[in-house]
């Protein structure tokens, strides 16, 4: 027998929606006209033409990307700094959970203060970048020229997904450790074939955050990668790189760069504001085929790790 609703929960089930639709709606549209406008003509996307639907849809745009050599080389940066980042600064911090979560760390709660504290106060942005540059010393010390090792080192700490995982880790019954180490299991045995098994949805979740961070990372990489190492840029930088030399603010005074600007719409069937929204396109492609596979395991995992009983 179907509960009868009542008027007050209608409303509220009416307007929730409502919203529901509207802030749903409000995240898919950059998306939608980020697509448009990369397959609009030049002229449609310059006259503000273009905003759902494409407008004299071309594909010129698309293959001025496709035929960028730089860009797909950055774009390979990307890829390889995400996997590297990812596998580097997970493998640490499910380390460093792992002790966290234990009772028995001499000076356990004095080190998850220090955690914790790094959250609530921060050296601040430039000894950040001294850290950063300093650590490019020392590897161009050791003869690795390549920045991407930088990015990939030395900006993979995260607190708060430290704290997931200890939180996670703390939920595993103590009893299924107990009885691992009767059989003789070493302590990367316990991590290995019981913690990690058991909090892969917290791992999972992490793991995502930390592939994001680095996908989408731009502005330390900006600073730490200089021109002259472009070829180590991520595709994030390239994309800022390549805004700042075909485009312009309206009503742009600077003769240098509107004669820039004008060249190049000559030269081109397409504007460079399609060629970036190609770009912006292509970046996102791995993340959207990425996600769907993850997303079972994001709510769960929060919960998991962002719950302490």
């Amino acid at each position: 027998m179907k509960r009868k609703i009542e008027k007050s929960e209608l409303i509220f089930k009416i307007v929730a929606y409502f919203f529901l639709i509207v802030f749903a709606a409000m995240c898919i549209y950059p998306l939608l006209y980020a697509l448009s406008a990369a397959f609009s003509s030049g002229s449609a996307v310059d006259t503000g033409k273009v905003v759902i639907v494409p407008i004299d849809v071309t594909g010129a745009a698309f293959m001025s990307v496709v035929q960028d050599n730089m860009f797909w080389v950055n774009y390979a940066n990307t890829l390889f700094v995400t996997f590297f980042g990812t596998v580097w600064a997970l493998g640490y911090s499910i380390l460093g959970a792992y002790a966290l979560s234990k009772k028995r760390l001499l000076g356990r709660h004095g080190w998850n203060f220090v955690l914790v504290f790094t959250m609530w106060f921060s050296a601040g942005i430039i000894p950040q970048y001294q850290n950063y540059m300093q650590t490019a010393d020392i590897f161009a010390n050791l003869g690795i020229v390549d920045l991407k090792w930088t990015i990939i080192i030395a900006m993979g700490m995260n607190a708060t997904n430290i704290i997931l995982l200890r939180n996670s880790f703390e939920g595993v019954p103590s009893e299924i450790e107990e009885a691992a180490r009767i059989d003789g299991a070493t302590e990367m045995q316990i991590l290995t074939k019981v913690y990690i098994p058991m909090s892969k949805a917290t791992i999972a979740t992490v793991a995502l955050f930390f592939g994001i961070s680095r996908w989408n990372g731009y502005f330390w990489a900006f600073k730490v990668v200089d021109y002259d190492h472009r070829f180590s840029w991520p595709v994030q930088v390239y994309i800022r790189d390549y805004i700042n030399k075909y485009t312009s603010i309206a009503g742009e005074a600077d003769p240098t760069t509107v004669d820039d600007r004008m060249y190049w719409y000559d030269t081109h069937s397409y504007a460079a504001v399609s060629a970036v929204y190609s770009m912006v396109i292509c970046a996102i492609i791995p993340i959207l085929a990425i996600y769907p596979f993850i997303q079972k395991y994001f709510a769960k995992g929060v919960n998991m790790g962002g719950v302490k009983e």
